[in-house]
């Protein structure tokens, strides 16, 4: 029972993470290389169950990302799936999207993949994504191959013989390619001749865009930045959502002339970008870019998004773009999903965005793909660039973002969830007495705001695993946000377990 709840442990959402490393004063190692040992011959033992196929008939392939716990969880993942008795293949550096393609290639076609990664998160940290050929696993996928994993016993395996496999390469052919398709230039070989695009990797994974796609195919690349793995991050965050990472990219673009910046996280699943002015185009406007490029392949479709995009993103979509906004719950697997069910059902939905930078095309195997979204914005480079137009131009009709906040409400109460479900439903309760505008939420309770006193909205909600209630406000005008956060002082009266002291 103790082996099964710390295995349990290491669960996040749809994946696995923990700590990998010492290094953190207060942070002691859970993700050990035994746990992952475990955790791959379960993943075995759940794949085997799914294809109603023995484990010797089974193909797994591994691979991670920069950090510098990777190397050692991966010699242990390599043991554990060949103890199995399936076949194992060392993919080497790699990408989560890269990863789930080694699924689809037919160099590789494999029955499952593992990458080893944490994402953004600090270098101590380091988990685990699964893939078969339906996507990414669900949350509970992840729960039984823990649950599994806690009865195994460790499994030392002689890796001589395990072939390794240059998925990188194979994977930025299948990018290069698909622009070299979609551009269709005069000189085909080199559709990006004559454009300037820089790259910044915080020290990731995603270095490999510059050398293995954009050189070969004749883009100019100087400027580009931290293209070499190093697993500390000594440059900033591999995170399009950290202010100093954008900055980072912001400032490259800029001062080398570039035409486009690109900025990944550290498993290049999530991207954001820069024009050549120095504007950053992340959250709503990525969203907003993304959807402007796939429009005309798909009019009337909806987008599904999460929750905290703002009024302006819906306006643009429908109003601009004539397309439809569909806001969902946070969590690329929820928006995901989502969009999955809408096509099921017969609503045409081509894209599942949220405003992290994770984004999943239909067209793309709904896979959260951070270098095919930069594939899609330098195809509309180049493409504008032939027309003598500017990338600038798909989103001039965005409403500009005047201010935004973030807070976090710590919870005191033993029972969070239950205590922030009663917070969500008095929240909602006075906000419907005084007259307030709410619109239709998936999470949480929005509040809107249009009128000569206020214009701007807020989103209160819970977080699936944390004790915190995260409130998301946007305002229109100076000022706005300062009295959004009194309204929501006095929504929230009364709640001594909540600690609202952020406001301060």
């Amino acid at each position: 029972m103790e082996n099964r709840e710390k295995m349990l442990k290491l669960q996040n959402g749809s994946d696995v993470r923990g700590i990998a490393t010492e290094g953190v004063e207060g942070e002691s190692v859970n993700l050990t290389p035994d746990a992952a040992n475990l955790i791959a011959q379960a993943f075995v033992l759940w794949l085997s169950n799914k294809l109603k196929k023995p484990t010797e008939q089974i193909a797994v392939g591994v691979g991670c990302d920069s950090r510098i716990s990777g190397p050692e969880l991966k010699e242990a993942i390599l043991k554990g799936v060949l103890a199995s008795g399936s076949r194992v293949t060392d993919c080497g550096l790699a990408t989560t999207p890269g990863m789930f393609m080694s699924i689809v290639f037919p160099e590789s076609h494999f029955d499952g993949s593992i990458m080893i990664t944490a994402s953004h998160l600090p270098y101590n940290r380091n988990g685990m994504k699964f893939f078969d050929a339906d996507g990414g696993l669900e949350h509970d996928d992840i729960t039984d191959i823990l649950t599994a994993a806690a009865d195994l016993k460790v499994q030392i395996s002689d890796l001589s013989a395990v072939p390794s496999f240059d998925l990188l390469s194979v994977y930025a052919g299948h990018l290069a390619d698909t622009i070299r398709k979609a551009v269709q230039a005069d000189d085909y070989e080199h559709p990006l001749s004559g454009l300037k695009i820089v790259v910044d990797a915080g020290n990731g994974a995603g270095g490999f865009f510059v050398d293995k796609i954009l050189k070969p195919l004749g883009a100019d690349t100087s400027g580009s930045q931290f293209l070499n793995p190093d697993g500390m991050f000594p440059n900033h965050i591999p995170n399009p959502e950290n202010k100093a990472a954008m900055e980072a990219v912001r400032s490259a673009t800029v001062n080398h002339h570039a035409d486009l910046g690109l900025i990944f996280d550290t498993d290049v699943d999530r991207m954001s970008a820069v024009l050549p002015d120095g504007a950053e185009v992340n959250r709503d406007a990525i969203i907003a870019m993304v959807a402007a490029i796939l429009a005309p392949d798909y009019p009337g479709g909806t987008i599904v998004t999460d929750s905290v995009t703002s009024h302006r993103l819906t306006y643009f979509l429908e109003e601009v773009l004539h397309m439809k906004h569909h806001c969902f719950k946070r969590g690329y697997k929820n928006v995901i999903n989502e969009c999955k069910r809408l096509n099921e059902e017969g609503t045409v939905s081509p894209l599942a965005m949220e405003t992290s930078g994770h984004g999943a095309l239909k067209e793309n195997y709904y896979l959260d793909d951070g270098a095919f979204l930069a594939v899609k914005l330098l195809i509309a480079v180049a493409r504008s660039a032939r027309e003598g137009k500017k990338i600038a131009s798909l989103i001039e009709k965005l409403p500009p973002l005047y201010e935004d906040r973030e807070y976090r409400f710590k919870i005191k109460a033993d029972d969070f969830k239950t205590y922030g479900q009663d917070v969500l439903r008095v929240f909602e309760e006075r906000a419907k007495a005084q007259g307030y505008q709410l619109p239709k939420s998936y999470e949480g309770v929005r509040i809107s705001f249009d009128n000569d006193e206020i214009k701007g909205w807020v989103l209160l909600r819970l977080s699936l695993h944390d004790p915190v209630m995260p409130l998301n406000i946007e305002g229109s005008r100076e000022g706005d946000c300062d009295r959004l956060v009194k309204v929501t002082r006095k929504l929230l009266d009364g709640f001594a377990l909540l600690d609202m002291t952020v406001l301060d």
